[in-house]
C-alpha cells in the first residue's frame, strides 16, 4: 500500500472519529453539563486532524488523479458527520 493511500485512509479514520467525539460527546458535555474542557482538547486535536486530512486529500488528488467529483466528495466528507468514512469506503480503499 502506498504511503499516500495510507495517509488518506488513516487521516479519514482519525478525522472522522475526532469529529464524532466532538459532536456527540464534547459538545453535549459543554452545553448540557457545563464541562467545556473536552471541547478544548478534542477540538484542538480535531483541528489538527482536519488539516492533515485536507492535505492528504490534495496529495491523493495529485497522485491518483481524482476526478472533480471524487475530490468534492472527499472534501465534503470532512464537514459532514460520517463523511470521511463514506469517502474512505467509496474512494480511498479502491485506490
Amino acid at each position: 500500500m502506498s504511503s499516500i493511500k495510507q495517509h488518506l485512509r488513516l487521516s479519514a479514520l482519525l478525522e472522522g472519529i475526532s469529529f464524532l467525539l466532538l459532536l456527540f460527546i464534547a459538545m453535549p458535555l459543554k452545553y448540557f453539563a457545563g464541562i467545556p474542557e473536552f471541547v478544548r482538547y478534542i477540538g484542538w486535536a480535531h483541528g489538527l486532524l482536519f488539516v492533515w486530512y485536507i492535505i492528504a486529500v490534495f496529495m491523493g488528488r495529485e497522485e491518483y488523479k481524482f476526478s472533480l467529483k471524487q475530490t468534492a466528495i472527499a472534501l465534503a466528507g470532512s464537514v459532514l458527520p460520517f463523511g470521511t468514512f463514506y469517502a474512505d469506503d467509496k474512494i480511498f480503499k479502491h485506490l
